[in-house]
């Protein structure tokens, strides 16, 4: 099932498939800040870490800010951080796949 969209509203998030029917909700304060989602990941904040959740928010992985870096975008699979001067393009499990200069 894919995640079409993600959305807050009194305090949860909602997951919705492509239908726009809710897959599963959960609370704001367990979850943390949304930053972005794709077809199969969401990404949250939490206490200075990053992490990755399926359409069902259940935890695929997490690391730590200060590792990571500063959250860039999200497609697919793939995950984009930028750190000194970097981006780091990691998988779900946040494993780095490559990295290119920012500039």
């Amino acid at each position: 099932m894919a995640i079409s969209d993600v959305q807050e509203k009194n305090n949860y998030y909602y997951v919705r498939d492509e239908r726009g029917k809710e897959i599963v909700h959960a609370s704001v304060s367990s979850l943390g800040e949304l930053h972005d989602f794709s077809g199969s990941l969401i990404i949250f904040k939490k206490n200075n870490y990053y992490y990755v959740r399926d359409e069902d928010l259940k935890e695929i992985s997490h690391a730590s800010v200060s590792s990571l870096g500063d959250f860039k975008s999200v497609a697919g699979d793939t995950i984009n951080f930028i750190k000194n001067n970097y981006v780091y393009t990691r998988d779900r499990h946040l494993k780095e796949i490559s990295h290119r200069s920012a500039r």
